[in-house]
């Protein structure tokens, strides 16, 4: 999503900022490739219009900072204008009514309205500690209302049971009935959609609103949708008053028209953002972030997130010991992998890190895709564990039938097993016990220290940590705790031993007279 317009637009504003001085000309040659730009994406022309006009005022008019080049004044007007065009901050559904609240999902048929509704209960139920209860709406559609109840038996949450032949107002009443006597805090109602927009739909999504009185109406558009979706957002906004928006299938390769349009357009904030099939791939939006992304400056924030929300804890602190103790063999590199793929892939990853788009030549060659990452957790999962602990026993024969059972060739078993020998040296070299293989030691040896320098053990450092604590000069503030203001005597009275010191306590070439706090020596 956004891949085109992303492109087009960092090229447009590399333009401009390599230049040193900007005229109200080259401004406005910039905007009419911006609209341009916005156009292609299918951005509602309304609000293209509003967009270039908004930003060429600010922009001819903007006093530039000093030190500021005038291009990435401009670069910041254009990431000010769509974070203002998205909605200025992020808004997450509204809890803060008296139980239970209801939440209504709205939409045409195949927007993903039921999986949505799945991907919303899941949330509250895991992140917010919310009981939850989902009701299918959709009468009309053949087992809708078993799918939701499958889905909800997924992620474990209760459905309401299903009464054939009941109408989707009744089923409204029983359900806030139900969630009322039960004492849940949330219930979802699942409506039904149409092909398109006609009066019996519009209908029925006003006696559902009346009888369920919910306290959140959240449209649930297809992001792929055309210049349509402003269509769409209005009709609904008008005729049963929406609250937010929920934009599905925004891992697809669409333009992206649809999320710059609709909020601008109806004046409702995007909510959620759904970005995969899974029950969990469902996030906040967030206005400024999705300017980040458009604009090729990545969005390092939601990485770090999802990092910390995908990520075990106790694994990784498991990890962490082992590569402090330099062991990395291929069941760690495998857990590494599955690692990458909870993330959402290289493509994932790679599209939320700064400058990723401009490289993105660079790294199709490179074959750094999802099916990389599959293939080489399919030939691990073709060895023994044995051969996972102790990748040295690999010989060509073994190596054969490793590619036969992953449906890989030889050539892909050698490519992991080098790439794993190169990342299992550097955990040697970061984290080996003596001087010549740790990091430590690798310092001392080009410092001309030599290979007899051990590297210290956290008892060790602790018991340094105090002896130096109680050192201080009179008169001299005072650091954090545990760290001394002045080191104590004797601390830079190097011993002979170090072999190119010589006899003394010099360092080459800073004379006898050398300390570094400055003070001269008595």
């Amino acid at each position: 999503m956004f891949e085109s317009l992303s492109e087009k637009l960092s090229g447009i504003l590399d333009k401009l900022t390599g230049r040193g001085a900007l005229s109200e000309e080259d401004v406005n040659a910039a905007m009419r490739e911006v609209r341009r730009a916005l156009l292609e994406a299918d951005v509602a022309l309304e609000v293209v219009r509003s967009f270039v006009d908004r930003t060429r005022t600010k922009a001819v008019g903007a006093a530039v900072i000093k030190s500021v080049k005038p291009g990435q004044m401009v670069v910041k007007i254009v990431h000010d204008s769509l974070v203002e065009t998205l909605g200025t901050e992020s808004q997450a559904i509204d809890l803060n009514a008296p139980a239970p609240v209801a939440i209504m999902l709205v939409g045409l048929q195949g927007a993903g309205k039921t999986t949505t509704a799945a991907k919303i209960a899941k949330r509250l139920t895991e992140r917010d500690k919310r009981k939850v209860l989902m009701a299918s709406l959709d009468v009309k559609r053949p087992a809708a209302q078993e799918q939701l109840a499958v889905l909800g038996q997924q992620v474990g949450v209760a459905t309401l049971p299903i009464v054939f032949g009941e109408d989707p107002v009744a089923i409204t009443r029983r359900a806030e009935s139900a969630a009322r006597l039960q004492g849940y805090d949330v219930v979802i109602f699942d409506t039904a959609g149409r092909t398109h927009i006609d009066e019996p739909l519009m209908q029925e999504m006003a006696e559902i609103r009346d009888a369920g009185r919910p306290h959140e109406i959240l449209l649930v558009a297809d992001a792929l949708t055309g210049q349509d979706a402003v269509n769409l957002a209005k009709n609904f906004n008008e005729q049963v008053g929406l609250t937010g928006i929920v934009l599905t299938r925004m891992d697809g390769d669409g333009r992206g028209g649809a999320a710059l349009s609709m909020r601008a357009v109806t004046g409702k904030p995007i909510k959620l953002l759904g970005i995969g099939e899974k029950m969990d791939a469902i996030e906040d939006f967030h206005p400024s972030r999705l300017a980040d992304r458009i604009l090729g400056m990545g969005d390092i924030v939601s990485l770090v997130e999802k990092a910390a929300q995908n990520i075990d804890m106790a694994q990784a602190a498991k990890m962490a010991e082992k590569m402090r103790k330099g062991v990395f063999d291929l069941n760690d590199l495998s857990e590494q992998l599955a690692q990458i793929e909870k993330l959402g892939g290289m493509g994932g990853i790679m599209g939320m890190l700064p400058g990723a788009a401009k490289m993105k030549d660079q790294l199709a060659g490179a074959n750094l895709d999802d099916k990389f990452v599959k293939r080489q957790r399919a030939i691990i999962s073709s060895m023994t564990p044995q051969e996972r602990r102790n990748p040295d026993l690999l010989k060509a024969s073994r190596k054969k039938r490793i590619a036969a059972g992953s449906g890989a060739t030889v050539e892909y078993v050698n490519r992991l097993l080098k790439q794993h020998r190169q990342m299992a040296d550097m955990m040697k070299a970061m984290g080996g016990g003596g001087a010549k293989r740790g990091m430590m030691g690798k310092l001392g040896q080009m410092m001309g220290l030599g290979g007899g320098m051990p590297m210290p053990s956290p008892e060790q450092i602790e018991a340094m940590q105090k002896q130096l604590g109680g050192a201080g000069l009179p008169g001299a503030p005072s650091g954090p705790p545990g760290i001394p203001a002045a080191p104590p005597p004797g601390a830079f009275n190097l011993p002979t031993q170090f072999p190119g010191l010589g006899g003394g306590p010099k360092l080459p070439g800073l004379g006898a007279s050398f300390n570094p706090f400055g003070a001269k020596k008595k």
